[in-house]
């Protein structure tokens, strides 16, 4: 891998170097390094561009890396990972995409990650996008998720996208069983022209299931946002979507809750906020010594914190 992989590297998965444990890393297109361990084994799909992460039943405390980086301009690359995570298990996914873009073409990475949740486990899925480049070319980013979660299982996402990402449509699907738990974070900022869309869909379909979908975002200059948060309380649930936003300029962000209760013992909540800087706020910070743009950025980096 070249300086310029290594750098998008740390941006989206935090390594500045080969990370413990399993990993499988792809830089534009092709397989750039990949390790597996004991209990979670990386195997390459045969019938299409992707691979298989298989985590053995009560594998504790071990993580997988599988970033995926492009340098070259133009490119557009389509992958799908299937994750397969054995029951009583508990672990860390590292995903994110980092493309660098100098060139006049369009560069897009779109995947499709399904996660097979198994009875009882646990998983944290962290996923982080970042473009970056001088060139007139696009970085476009469509990330879709498809969750399963059988009985007792939970998984955590973290989704973050602060800088650099042209157009994006995230688009997430799950159902979840009995006393399964899906708690969702995404933080979102956008600038000039760009385009950000978060599309959730939650079937609670199994008793004492549970979901919290909780977004935040800034968007910037003239870039708009979108999210859409569907809740279906098919059973005896809880249910739970936020949308709290910042704009500034001429940003626009629309958020459109739509919960459906199917069952008489469904609970579903929506709430969302959205609005400028608060004047106070500026004030206060002001008065502390920073300007107006200073005091702008800092209340922005905690707000996404």
């Amino acid at each position: 891998m070249d300086a310029i992989q290594k750098s998008l590297l740390e941006q989206v998965a935090g390594l500045h170097d080969v990370p413990e444990g399993a990993y499988n890393i792809r830089a534009n297109g092709q397989k750039a390094g990949r390790n597996t361990t004991a209990n979670i084994d990386i195997v390459t799909k045969t019938d299409k561009d992707g691979i298989d992460i298989i985590i053995r039943p009560g594998t504790k405390n071990e993580s997988v890396h599988i970033p995926v980086v492009l340098s070259q301009s133009g490119l557009k690359d389509m992958v799908y990972n299937d994750f397969f995570i054995g029951e009583g298990s508990d672990v860390t996914i590292i995903a994110g995409c980092g493309i660098h873009n100098c060139g006049e073409q369009p560069s897009e990475h779109s995947g499709i990650h399904t996660f097979h949740v198994g009875k009882n486990a646990r998983v944290r899925y962290v996923e982080k996008h970042y473009g970056e480049g001088d060139g007139s070319g696009e970085n476009i980013m469509n990330p879709t998720t498809v969750v399963e979660v059988d009985e007792g299982g939970y998984m955590e996402m973290e989704t973050t996208q602060i800088k650099g990402v042209d157009s994006t449509v995230r688009k997430t699907d799950a159902k979840l069983g009995p006393r399964a738990t899906l708690v969702i974070r995404e933080k979102v900022m956008t600038h000039g022209k760009q385009l950000a869309k978060s599309d959730f869909t939650v079937e609670l379909d199994g008793e004492g299931c549970h979901t919290n979908v909780i977004s935040r975002s800034v968007a910037r200059d003239q870039s708009k946002q979108v999210f859409l948060a569907r809740i279906n309380g098919n059973a005896p649930c809880y249910g739970h979507s936020e949308c709290d936003a910042i704009i500034m300029d001429q940003g626009v962000v629309s958020a459109i809750p739509e919960v459906t209760a199917n069952c008489l013992d469904a609970q579903l909540i929506h709430e969302a906020a959205i609005g400028k800087i608060a004047g106070e706020q500026l004030t206060k910070l002001m008065t502390l010594g920073l300007t107006e743009k200073e005091a702008e950025e800092q209340i922005v980096s905690g707000f996404l914190k």
